[in-house]
């Protein structure tokens, strides 16, 4: 669960960016592309750590473009017009920048869209013999630091704009952050898991009741397995979970989960009021922000201890409005 003060725990998380994302002029027509909401809104949440590979390898701004050829497992990069080869400084570059990144110990990766080194899908591997002819790949920067550091979230800019995807990505960064700083640390204990993925449930369930399933099975087995493999195997299912992204069904399921505690303590009137906005929302009438906001303030009121803990009430700052969206 968010600490009480969201803010100076926000600020603590290491996110890597496109440099050209944050109005660094590094793009090949020696201009930037900045992106409002990178910028100016998650900035005041997240440090950013700026890349930009193509200028790290020399190639200098304003410079000419680069593509991709040969195939999509192993492919190069030459600059378009010249066929000035800049694989092997890529490769070497790139090998070294991750290297140097994993002691940033960051919880996301935005990459910039339909870039040659840093797009994270279609992005045209052109065949060296007829050029006309392109596959969809992945950029040499971002397929090498995926594959580097799998449970990184990692998203580009361009899908940042579906509000869905804006909201599963966050959750993802601030989740992954807990993870760290709660489960992989010298203090952590058997007991910190089992307290960690209680308070985790709904927000587990809102994504996977499956995979909730299977980390119910792993905390209860944390006495029996060496903590390391508990760990590792814990981590890595729970951030795939939140892959899965949640939905109106999802979140309907585990908001009348949630009633189950207040059903003896509300009126009628109150229960109406929150069933009420909860069909609506489950209907895609009103955001979800609506009925979590009316369950949190009874929760409040009533002090139901386990659901004042559950991270699904509060899974990210509310000043980033990410449940604000029908």
């Amino acid at each position: 669960m968010l600490s009480s003060n969201q803010e100076n725990m926000a600020n603590k998380i290491k996110i890597g960016v496109s440099s050209c994302l944050i109005g660094e002029k590094v793009r090949w027509n020696g201009d930037h592309k900045q992106d409002r909401y990178v910028k100016d809104i998650l900035s005041q949440f997240l440090e950013y750590v700026p890349v930009c590979p193509e200028v790290e390898v020399g190639m200098g701004t304003p410079r000419e473009t680069v593509a991709l050829y040969g195939t999509l497992e192993n492919p190069k990069m030459l600059s378009k017009k010249t066929q000035t080869d800049w694989t092997q400084k890529m490769n070497k570059y790139t090998k070294g920048c991750i290297k140097d990144l994993s002691k940033d110990d960051l919880c996301g990766y935005i990459f910039k869209s339909k870039s040659p080194s840093c797009g994270l899908a279609r992005i045209p591997v052109y065949d060296e013999l007829d050029k006309s002819r392109a596959r969809h790949g992945v950029g040499m920067f971002a397929d090498a630091f995926s594959k580097a550091n799998p449970l990184v979230p990692t998203e580009d800019e361009g899908r940042l704009n579906d509000t869905r995807i804006r909201e599963n990505f966050i959750v993802r960064v601030f989740s992954f952050f807990r993870l760290k700083t709660e489960l992989l640390n010298k203090k952590a204990r058997p007991g910190t898991l089992v307290q960690f993925h209680t308070e985790h449930k709904f927000l587990l369930l809102s994504h996977s009741r499956k995979h909730y399933q299977v980390l119910g099975k792993i905390v209860a087995e944390v006495k029996n397995i060496p903590w390391n493999r508990v760990l590792s195997s814990y981590i890595s299912t729970f951030m795939e979970a939140l892959t899965l992204k949640s939905t109106p069904k999802k979140n309907t399921d585990v908001l009348l989960h949630m009633m189950g505690f207040l059903k003896k303590i509300l009126t009628k009137e109150e229960k109406k009021d929150i069933l009420d906005a909860i069909e609506d929302y489950r209907n895609e009438l009103i955001p979800l922000i609506v009925p979590v906001t009316l369950v949190r303030h009874q929760v409040k009121k009533h002090n139901i201890e386990y659901l004042l803990n559950q991270v699904y009430l509060n899974p990210h700052p509310k000043e980033l409005m990410l449940r604000n969206h029908v």
